[in-house]
């Protein structure tokens, strides 16, 4: 019996893979976290021979190596990724047994140069694992390796999903990256997965009629990706370091905080908006703990750098829910979080920081009078502009702070709070006077403008 188990990660968009047949296994695709992939195998009786990955990850640390130190299984990927450390190079076309089922390896570059997906010739139910190639209604993208590689790599990726969508109509395609990855060449579809069939009658990746069209419209309109992405690849194709188990987070007595502030560790406070705007450390980044948390500190604070954390109750719970997530994308220098909370820290004397936290509607009547600025993405900016605003990404703000003009009195507004809150947090760290709209956003702004009583 051959199974085919999907492990979503919803806070990066992405799912990892576990094919199992008879006593054996095979991972595609893990995240760092490998605990759920080592239960699914277990719960069925499966020894992991195997952890692949489709290509050198741009999103995330990959869990190859974490799965073979675990397990014993060996690590393989596309012979073209070049790792630096002991795995099996697979080329186009090379098999691999996982119980009775076989593994084929199509090279199908485009999204990255080496990208290679997996191809499960059952005669029942064939699957091929697309990684970053052919996605749920879309293609992944292909600048992530720059400018200058991006048109070839585009017209590589014409080719690739129509090599991919020739399989039978009824092969399942399992993609790695989905809706919500940063990965992916505009939004993906809503699903998990599909067939191949589908995706020949729905997917616009296949629309074009030929590379240069496709390259054209595949390359316009590209969404931001985060800043943390540059620094994947490297630490992927020369080995992530293998962490055992996950380190729990340790708490810290406010003189250690403030020890570790003063040493240039930065603050990530992950309680809501509402609550950070009224009390906080000075310094610190207001980035809620949802799922969106690591994308918005991998934007946002120098990769490498130390963090103390601020976390919402229950503190045992949260703590290793943020852990989890900052491993994947590679932040390890996690001093602890404060074990008092803000109350302690103000409590023992130190000095906390607070700005307004308010409804689109207490904005509505003031935007004559004051400096808003948009945070939101740049497409979304020009798509729905806010009235009377000056645009600066959120992403773009830890360098851009000191150039928002202060003139007037500066509110952040985005979508839906959350963006305009991290932009917030960030211009009080620079000293900046800021009145964050924590509540609604640009659309609802749009619809009380047009309500007010002409002048």
């Amino acid at each position: 019996m051959t199974e085919i188990i999907t492990i979503p990660t919803p806070a990066l968009g992405d799912c990892s893979y576990l094919l199992v047949s008879g006593d054996e296994a095979a991972v595609i695709d893990p995240q760092r976290d490998i605990a759920p992939v080592l239960a699914a195998a277990a719960s069925r009786g499966a020894t992991v021979r195997w952890a692949l990955d489709t290509h050198v990850h741009n999103d995330y640390v990959s869990g190859a190596r974490e799965v073979a130190a675990a397990t014993g299984a060996t690590a393989a990927g596309p012979a073209g990724a070049w790792y630096g450390f002991h795995h099996v190079p697979l080329v186009d076309g090379a098999e691999i047994a996982v119980g009775d089922a076989l593994l084929r390896a199509l090279h199908t570059p485009g999204h990255t140069p080496e990208h290679t997906s997996y191809l499960l010739p059952h005669d029942l139910s064939p699957a091929v694992f697309t990684g970053g190639s052919l996605l749920v209604g879309r293609a992944g993208r292909s600048d992530l390796l720059g400018a200058e590689h991006a048109a070839g790599l585009a017209r590589d990726q014409y080719r690739s999903v129509r090599r991919l969508a020739a399989l039978a109509e009824g092969t399942r395609v399992l993609p790695t990256h989905g809706a919500g990855s940063f990965c992916a060449a505009t939004s993906a579809g809503e699903g998990l997965e599909s067939t191949v069939g589908v995706e020949r009658a729905t997917n616009v990746a296949l629309l074009a009629t030929d590379e240069h069209i496709f390259a054209r419209e595949h390359l316009r309109g590209l969404p931001r990706y985060p800043t943390y992405y540059q620094y994947m690849a490297p630490i992927n194709r020369r080995g992530p370091r293998v962490l055992g188990r996950s380190p729990e987070l340790k708490p810290l007595e406010v003189e250690q905080v403030a020890a570790r502030l003063d040493a240039g560790a930065w603050v990530v406070d992950g309680r809501d908006r509402f609550a950070f705007a009224a009390a906080h450390l000075p310094g610190s980044l207001n980035v809620e703990l949802d799922e969106g948390f690591a994308a918005y500190v991998g934007w946002t604070v120098p990769f490498g750098a130390e963090l103390v954390l601020v976390l919402p109750e229950p503190v045992a719970v949260t703590a290793g829910v943020a852990v989890t997530q900052l491993l994947r994308i590679g932040y390890e220098r996690l001093a602890g979080y404060l074990a008092v909370g803000v109350a302690g820290w103000a409590a023992a004397g130190r000095h906390v920081r607070r700005y307004p936290a308010v409804a689109v509607s207490q904005l509505a009547a003031r935007t004559d009078r004051v400096r808003l600025l948009d945070v939101r993405d740049p497409l979304e900016a020009e798509a729905l502009p806010a009235p009377a605003a000056l645009s600066i990404f959120v992403g773009d703000l830890p360098r851009l702070a000191a150039d928002v003009p202060r003139d007037r009195e500066i509110w952040t507004i985005c979508a839906s709070g959350r963006r305009a809150a991290i932009a917030a947090s960030l211009l009080d760290r620079a000293g900046v006077p800021v009145t964050a709209v924590a509540r609604g956003g640009v659309a609802e702004l749009r619809q009380c403008a047009g309500k007010q009583p002409a002048v």
